[in-house]
């Protein structure tokens, strides 16, 4: 009788026992809904891309500081025309020899994968991106780093999502997050993350991944800007309130952006071309390195981002456009000035095509900024000197044609806008800028539609 009650005691505890399992297993799929379990995901991914684009920023300043830590700014320095070239031969190679798969023209690259449905990455692509971007831009390379860091952002949120059994359609979501992650950590602008995911990437997500996507591109750009001690990119002081009087300016100035933006775009495309036509590796590595180096030793800006030039250039120091090349030394005036940032603007397409389209891997985002910075002052200087005084505001004007070209040349006005204003932490400048991208974007649509199709690095 006393082992039946025992018998029985033991039952009734054991469905209990299981009664209580199942309840909590009920409440744990209650509590972590298909929504929650996203956003969770995307936080992981987004503080391990946040902080994989900080460590990509350090690897190229390490890098490029030890190649030209030891340069002089008073005279020209022929050693750039060699440092590129050891730059792309030596990415090229780490393609070919070490990852044994290309990886350069990574945006293209991920669109490819999302129109085959291609959304397991291998992990591998979570630090190769990054290894060949530091020596390419280390070394001189012309470009920019979102790129590589998209690809890579977009092979992390990949391996988490497989880490976590997600389905094809879910994984598909955090590939994007990833990429979208990455754009944010490497410019620190959340929302421009946001619409290069919802812009560039040309897939539709749905209505489902925009919380994901959000909390990934937020999570990277604060993970990046804590890391690098809360600093901006452009540390833009001189931002002035948008003055109603300068609007017919701003629309003039985006025009001429426009404009601009069709040769840019056109170069890009047809260099593009040329390069792929190059069947000998070796020839098109060194032909890549030579005419980096050569646009590189005569105006020395053009070398790696340009991030700091950029700073420069909006606080008005044009004493930057001369240092360290055959132009040192000379007497600044206008005319000086005006003649250097034109041939600027016209050879950074050539340089930005041979970074990212022979053998280099590098972005063509942060050339799109830097070419409409260009622009931009460059503008600003014309009107100024036509005029025989200071009618128009310089640094103003670069800062909203940095916005202007990324715009048109990367058919994304809305990322642009954003990413560009986040940058510089310069939200009294929305609407201009929003002005001045939105009409040099329709400029390049209405004129030159035929030279919209360079892959996006």
């Amino acid at each position: 009788m006393n082992n039946k009650r025992e018998n029985i005691s033991a039952v009734n505890n054991s469905s209990s026992s299981t009664s209580s399992a199942g309840w909590l297993g009920r409440r744990v799929r209650e509590v972590y809904t298909e929504p929650v379990r996203m956003a969770m995901i995307a936080f992981v991914t987004g503080l391990l891309v946040g902080t994989a684009a900080f460590l990509l920023k350090r690897m190229v300043a390490w890098v490029s500081q030890l190649f030209t830590g030891a340069l002089s700014g008073d005279h020209a320095n022929w050693v750039l025309i060699l440092i590129p070239v050891v730059g792309v031969v030596l990415a090229a190679m780490f393609q070919r020899h070490v990852t044994r798969y290309e990886i350069y023209h990574g945006v293209s690259r991920l669109n490819r994968d999302f129109k085959a449905g291609k959304y397991r990455l291998r992990p591998s692509l979570t630090f190769t991106p990054m290894i060949a971007a530091a020596i390419t831009l280390g070394c001189g390379g012309s470009a920019g780093s979102e790129g590589p860091i998209a690809y890579t952002g977009a092979a992390i949120g990949s391996n988490v999502g497989k880490a976590w059994h997600l389905s094809p359609r879910l994984l598909k979501i955090m590939v994007a997050c990833g990429a979208g992650a990455g754009i944010a950590g490497i410019f620190k602008a959340p929302v421009g993350g946001v619409f290069f995911a919802l812009e560039c990437l040309a897939v539709d997500l749905g209505a489902g991944a925009v919380i994901p996507l959000m909390v990934a591109a937020v999570t990277a750009g604060l993970t990046a800007f804590v890391l690098s001690g809360c600093t901006p990119d452009l540390d833009f002081a001189a931002v002035l309130h948008f003055d109603m009087h300068l609007l017919p300016w701003v629309v003039a100035l985006a025009l001429f952006c426009g404009v601009y933006s069709i040769y840019y775009q056109m170069i890009m495309t047809r260099m593009s071309a040329w390069y792929a036509s190059l069947s000998n590796h070796w020839v098109k590595n060194l032909t890549a390195g030579l005419l980096i180096g050569l646009a590189v030793f005569m105006f020395p800006p053009l070398f790696g981002e340009g991030y700091s030039f950029m700073a420069k250039l909006l606080a008005g120091d044009v004493a930057a456009l001369f240092a360290y090349g055959p132009f040192a030394g000379v007497h600044i005036t206008a005319v000086a000035v005006i003649l250097v940032l034109a041939a600027m603007a016209l050879v950074k397409a050539f340089a930005t095509s041979s970074t990212t389209s022979g053998g280099g891997v590098a972005g063509d985002f942060a050339p799109s900024l830097f070419a409409g910075c260009v622009a931009g002052y460059l503008f600003a200087v014309v009107v100024n000197t036509c005029a025989g005084a200071e009618l128009l505001p310089q640094g103003y004007f670069a800062f909203l044609g940095m916005g202007a070209v990324m715009a048109a040349t990367q058919r994304a006005p809305l990322m642009a806008i954003f990413l560009t204003v986040e940058m510089a932490m310069a939200w009294e400048l929305l609407l201009p800028a929003a002005v001045c991208a939105a009409v040099s974007y329709f400029t390049l649509r209405l004129l030159g539609t035929r030279y919209m199709c360079a892959p996006r690095s």
